[in-house]
Parts: C-alpha cells; structure tokens; sequence
C-alpha cells in the first residue's frame, strides 16, 4: 500500500477526513459568520478580561515587566521569546506558567492553566506582543534544546491504538486534506502563523482557546491518551510549534474555526 493512501486510511479512521473539494468545503454562510468575526473578534472582550485580571494579581504590564526583570518597553519583546527557560523555575515554561509565578509572586494563588481566568490573562499578555516577530531562541541553553527535541519527537510519536501523531495530520503528505471542512495546515507556513495567532477564539467552540489546549483536543478527537497542561511535553510540543512561527509577526486573539 503506498504511503499516501496509509495516511488517508490513518486520517478517516481519526475522524472522518475527507480529500478536499467542494462538498466539504466550508459553507457560504460559514465562511460570511468567519469574514465577520475578522472585523469583530468576540475574544476581544476576553482579552480586555484578561488585561484586568494581570492588573489585580501581578501590578498589570508594569509589575509584570518587574517580575521579568525588564522595562516596561521591553516587555513585548520578551513575552516574544516565550515559550523560554526561566532560572526561577529551573525549566522551560510557556506565558501561563510565568504568570502563576508572578501571582505567586505577588501574594496571589495562581489560576489553574486549564482555568477561564488563565486563559484570559495568559492571552491579555501575549496580544501585548503584537506586531512583534516571534523571537523564540532553542539555542539559547541546554534547556531549550533539550525542549525543542522532546517536542519534536512527541510531535511525531504515534500513539494509541491507531498509531497516530500530529505528524499525521500535519506531514507535507495531508497538508491540504480536509479534517471536518477544515483544511490540514503547514505549521511552518507563513499564511498559517501557526503559534503567533494563538492564543485564539474558536469558532466551533465559541470559546477562547490556547495553543496546548489545542493540542489536546487534537488528541481527544484522535482518541489519544491526552498530554497534561504545562508537562515537559506539553511545552515541548509548544517549543517545537513555536519555532516554526519564528520571524512571524504576533496577532492576537486569532481567529479559528
């Protein structure tokens, strides 16, 4: 069996994918919702949410340019380089897990990563980037290139009974299938952007999502056991995703469907 028709086998098994054409496409009225929510993003308000949350429990963009021991001038350009090695937390860690230690920091316990509020706030600080380029750096230490090649083999482990992996959706031979009316992306494609338009709002799920909480409904809908929030994986996986948007300008919220 040739290697193209194994991952179009792999694929529908998954989750009923489809070749692209205009029976699955996305619909007119779909696409007219879509083209209105580019001017009207409904996270915008979630954002604002966000930038009050930062405000009550690390001091806003001025307590958290002290915490990461920048001015406040700086702060785009740091919040750019995430996700990054942090000697406070002696690992790899991704804006969210910065922001329990800020809270921390500041006298406050810490949202969960999987909560509301955290989504809110970890979306406020990266949207302060934008218009910046994704500065990530995998050689800036050990730790980053430890990260960067644990997220790049979790990206291409098949796991589970039907031996999938992002690699499967994500290889130059699917990009351009359809995964429910939605086109399969090159993560490493300048159109795409990949990790510099998430955080973002999900149309299907009428909620603000952020880049490993995608990941892991990627791998509920590929029934894969699902990888924690903030493991060594999971920000592995967002490392190695990350590096692909390297140079691309930040545009937050994004807009998914």
């Amino acid at each position: 069996m040739k290697k193209s028709i194994k991952i179009a086998l792999a694929l529908l098994l998954a989750s009923n994918v489809a070749m692209a054409s205009d029976q699955f496409s996305m619909s007119e009225a779909d696409k007219a919702m879509y083209a209105e929510m580019l001017e009207n993003n409904p996270a915008d308000i979630m954002i604002e949410s966000g930038s009050e949350l930062l405000e009550a429990n690390v001091g806003g963009n001025a307590g958290l340019a002290k915490f990461l021991k920048v001015s406040e001038d700086e702060l785009p350009k740091m919040i750019a380089s995430f996700p990054r090695y942090m000697e406070e937390f002696k690992m790899v860690v991704g804006l969210d897990q910065m922001l329990q230690g800020a809270m921390s920091a500041n006298g406050h316990k810490p949202f969960t990563l999987k909560s509301k509020e955290m989504f809110e706030m970890s979306s406020y600080v990266k949207s302060i980037a934008n218009g910046e380029p994704m500065s990530i750096d995998i050689h800036a230490n050990k730790h980053m290139e430890e990260a960067y090649a644990l997220g790049e083999k979790t990206f291409a482990q098949k796991r589970g009974g039907r031996g999938l992996s992002c690699m499967s959706c994500h290889s130059p031979d699917a990009i351009g299938m359809l995964l429910r009316t939605q086109g399969l992306p090159d993560l490493g494609a300048p159109e795409t952007k990949a990790a510099a338009t998430w955080p973002a709002y999900r149309m299907t799920k009428s909620a603000l999502t952020t880049l490993q909480k995608r990941f892991q409904g990627c791998m509920e809908n590929a029934l894969l056991a699902v990888i924690p929030l903030g493991s060594k994986e999971m920000v592995g996986l967002e490392v190695y995703v990350t590096e692909k948007s390297k140079g691309h300008t930040i545009a937050i919220p994004g807009l998914k469907r």
